[in-house]
């Protein structure tokens, strides 16, 4: 069962999260959706190559990686977003596409978009297409040590 590793370490580590189930969806979209959570706060977890070698990039669900963005953060020659093909065995405990943002259980890197910092909590897939986990967002920096980055593109604001 995919969600017993995270729990597993979690529960090692004396967290408190809570485990929301809901109706099988793919997308963080329509996950968002299903769960009434907005969609700045659910997070998702986008594999990145940095110059070859798989990283966890964190966004809201409602933002795309800038990938120029997470270039000039890590010095890399070339990022690029990872292939379900290329990502797939990775996670074996994990549905394709379902992963934490736990890169330490996977040994990855993991950049995490400033605007998740902002909020008290973050909610994101527990490894299913069906299961979320809400947990406090200071006990996810603790436990996985992201580095925290603007990684998506916002728009400049209008001036009246």
């Amino acid at each position: 069962m995919p969600l017993s590793k995270l729990r597993d370490f979690l529960d090692s580590h004396n967290i408190r999260y809570l485990v929301i189930s809901h109706s099988l969806a793919y997308t963080a979209q329509g996950i968002a959706a299903l769960t009434h959570v907005s969609g700045k706060k659910l997070a998702k977890t986008v594999i990145v190559k940095i110059d070859g070698i798989l990283a966890m990039a964190v966004v809201p669900a409602s933002q795309h990686v800038d990938l120029d963005r997470l270039r000039s953060l890590t010095g890399a020659q070339e990022v690029e977003i990872a292939t379900e093909r290329e990502f797939r065995n990775a996670f074996p405990d994990c549905e394709t596409g379902a992963m934490p943002p736990f890169g330490n259980l996977y040994d990855m890197a993991v950049y995490a978009d400033a605007s998740l910092a902002e909020n008290e909590e973050i909610t994101f897939s527990a490894g299913t297409h069906r299961e979320l986990v809400r947990m406090s967002w200071d006990d996810m920096a603790r436990l996985v040590n992201p580095m925290v980055a603007e990684l998506t593109h916002h728009p400049a604001m209008a001036v009246a």
